[in-house]
């Protein structure tokens, strides 16, 4: 029983399993059919049967569907049959079309390949179009290239390479042509840079040639922004320095205010036209090698090349010529053409990017600075005219101003004109000895005289004097001192003027200034002034007269000075109250002048006395005096009346001291005389006739030649040797008498 109801519980399964096989796509049977083996023993062999049973049923099934379709079937091929004539009657027709098809498309072909020949030729001429159309580029190009080169764009023609490099030859880099192009394209870079490097060398030689006047058009342009207003002022400043004696400043005034107008005028002419460097060179040898190198890449190489080319012309255009220091025009060669190089560096320096830089310009400028002290140190000192320096100091400032205004330290120029300036003193003091010796040559050492009221404004107009009792006087008058004071007062003045020329333009301070007019002013009169009084006191055409004469002038010049302080401080406006001011040293220069003069005028007047004595001519042996005193004595006596008459102009001590000193110097040579070695014997006659030229002398001491002595002061200067005679008259006959 259990067997029975396991198999009709399966057979159920079976048949659902089956009608899956035959519903479900093949993909899926996989699964149904493992069921049938995951199920209870012995399933299989049910299902197998359970299939067998099936199949019998489905060819049952298709037996009776053909038993009912065969008659169809048979009638159907009958029917083919019957097509078959028609189909055979069919292909004859078609062949025999397909024959005459044939005979009648042989022209078409022949035709369609002539079409095709052509087709195939179009296309390749299409190819070839397409081919050029790409190579033309390339071709136009390099003709670019070729023109480019020819007409000497150089900068262009590289640009027009790295086109082709980089655009255009990879299009048609298969051609054999562009093959060719290729290996000239280095070739060519390197006939630029060796053309341009020949444009560059013709440009530094160009601007070597032209230096000078890329200089001087700098320089002119340095001066040119000098303003009007500093003109104004300069102007202002020479009016109010004359204020005081514009009378004796007239020649100076005029000359200043010309110098003033011609400079205006040269500004006036400098407006209507200014050049700058761009217009005096062209740079585009500059940019353009520059521009290739740099698209080269070698653009440090063309750097140091520049750099170390104009390195040398730096140290051609700082060797001065042999003979600079003779003109100002070498000189000014000298500097026009450092300004034009530099000038021409600073330009570089600010158009170009890295071609010289402002540490190279410095670094050139320090050397070349050195080596321009050096030589302007060296060859100044060979400069004597005062002229040629004061023109070489108004060069160096211009030429400093230039460069500075190009952004290059001159402090130093500046610390070397205070050297220029000592030596320019020194021309100075040299021409103004030569000066002074003239004037003192041409003096006559007499008072000025004076017959009208004209002439005595003229003499008050070149020399400060004052006296009231002189203007009292009636004409013809004479002024105490002799033409040479108001000749040299003027000439200090000049000296002052001159002075202050090298002083301007210096940036310096009015204190400083005034400082150093004062101590160059006291170098004139402590140095010069007093060497040449000294020299001329010395010479021995110079008299007693001219000595007496020589002592008056120096103290009226003493008395000058406070107006030359006077003079300086108009000039600068610097107060004398001021504590660093320095003070004229007249006093002393004069002084020691009038010293050296008074005992030349001792010195001079015992020579005189020594010439009478010399003249005396004892008969030691007489007999009998001659009754009066000997001539030669009374002509001393007459000479030393009419000379201390001329004393009277002097100082009473001055006087005093030279009658004193010619009164005892008389004493000692006739006490000489009386006492000489060589003298044997003396009579009586001689030692009276002697007595009487002592009593000559005594006469002439107290007869007071010079006013002031007290008592018998003058008297005592012959004490001694009238002591001698009263003991020579005691003895009736002496031999050699011993004091």
């Amino acid at each position: 029983m259990a067997e029975s109801s396991e198999g009709l519980g399966t057979v159920p399964e079976h048949e659902r399993i089956l009608q899956e096989i035959e519903s479900t796509d093949t993909a899926c049977v996989g699964p149904t059919l493992r069921s049938v083996y995951d199920d209870q023993p012995n399933a299989h062999k049910k299902f197998m049967e359970k299939l067998d049973a099936c199949i019998r049923n489905h060819d049952k099934e298709i037996e009776k569907m053909c038993n009912f379709h065969h008659q169809g079937f048979v009638d159907a091929i009958t029917e083919l049959l019957k097509v078959r004539t028609d189909a055979e009657k069919l292909k004859v027709q078609v062949t025999d079309t397909n024959r005459r098809f044939q005979d009648a498309g042989k022209e078409v072909i022949v035709h369609t390949e002539d079409i095709i020949r052509c087709r195939i030729q179009q296309r390749n001429i299409t190819t070839v179009v397409e081919k050029l159309q790409l190579c033309l580029p390339v071709l136009e190009m390099y003709s670019k290239l070729k023109e480019q080169m020819s007409a000497k764009r150089y900068y262009s023609a590289l640009k027009t390479m790295e086109q082709l490099e980089n655009v255009y030859f990879p299009w048609v880099s298969q051609y054999r042509f562009c093959q060719l192009m290729i290996e000239n394209l280095p070739k060519l870079r390197e006939d630029i840079k060796e053309i341009s490097m020949s444009d560059l060398k013709d440009f530094l030689e160009s601007i070597r040639k032209h230096s000078d006047k890329i200089g001087e058009t700098a320089m002119k342009q340095a001066q040119h922004q000098k303003t009007f207003s500093v003109s104004l002022q300069k102007q202002n400043k020479m009016k109010f320095g004359k204020n005081m004696y514009i009378n004796h400043d007239r020649i100076p005034e005029e000359r200043n205010e010309t110098v003033l107008k011609h400079s205006l005028e040269e500004e006036d002419e400098n407006e209507e036209e200014v050049l700058t460097v761009q217009d005096l060179v062209d740079f585009s040898p500059v940019y353009r090698c520059l521009h290739i190198y740099s698209v080269l890449g070698d653009e440090e190489t063309f750097e140091n090349y520049y750099r170390k080319q104009r390195k040398k012309q730096a140290r051609l255009v700082l060797q001065p010529q042999s003979n600079m220091h003779e003109t100002v025009d070498g000189y000014r060669r000298y500097f026009t053409q450092i300004v034009g190089f530099f000038v021409v560096e600073d330009h570089i320096l600010h158009v170009t990017q890295g071609l010289v830089t402002r540490a190279y310009t410095d670094e050139l400028w320090n050397m070349a600075l050195s080596k321009i002290i050096a030589v302007l140190r060296a060859h100044s000192s060979y400069c004597t005219d005062p002229d040629l320096v004061l023109e070489l100091k108004n060069l160096i400032v211009i030429f400093a101003d230039t460069l500075q205004g190009y952004g290059f330290p001159v402090n130093r120029l500046f610390d070397l004109l205070f050297e220029i300036r000592d030596q320019y003193n020194e021309t100075l003091l040299k021409k103004w000895a030569g000066v002074f010796r003239d004037i003192f040559e041409e003096d006559n050492y007499s008072p000025i005289p004076i017959v009208n009221e004209e002439e005595y404004k003229i003499v008050i107009s070149k020399f400060p004097f004052q006296d009231p009792d002189l203007e009292k006087q009636s004409f013809p008058k004479k002024f105490p001192m002799s033409q040479s004071v108001p000749h040299i007062y003027i000439q200090v003045k000049e000296f002052i003027y001159a002075s202050l020329k090298f002083s301007e333009s210096l940036h310096r301070s009015s204190t400083e200034i005034d400082d150093m007019l004062r101590k160059s002013t006291n170098l004139l009169l402590t140095r010069t002034l007093s060497s040449c009084l000294l020299n001329l006191i010395r010479k021995p055409h110079i008299g007693l007269t001219e000595l007496v004469q020589i002592i008056i002038n120096t103290t009226h010049l003493e008395q000058a000075c406070k107006y030359l302080e006077d003079f300086i401080t108009n000039i600068t406006n610097i107060s004398q109250e001021t504590v660093h001011t320095t003070r004229l040293y007249g006093l002393s220069t004069f002084k020691d002048a009038r010293h050296a003069a008074e005992g030349e005028i001792y010195t001079k007047l015992n020579q005189k006395i020594d010439e009478f004595v010399q003249l005396a001519d004892y008969d030691w042996t007489m007999s009998e005096p001659d009754g009066r005193a000997s001539g030669y004595l009374m002509d001393l006596i007459n000479f030393l009346r009419s000379i201390f008459q001329v004393f009277t102009h002097l100082p009473g001590k001055v006087a005093q001291t030279a009658c004193m000193s010619a009164c005892q110097h008389l004493s000692t040579s006739l006490m000489q005389m009386l006492l000489d070695s060589e003298l044997k014997q003396i009579s009586m006659g001689a030692v009276q006739q002697f007595n009487l030229d002592v009593i000559q002398c005594e006469l002439f001491a107290s007869s007071e030649p010079v006013p002031g002595f007290q008592g018998d002061t003058l008297q005592l200067a012959f004490i001694d040797l009238r002591q001698e005679c009263l003991f020579a008259l005691k003895q009736p006959i002496l031999r050699k008498m011993l004091p």
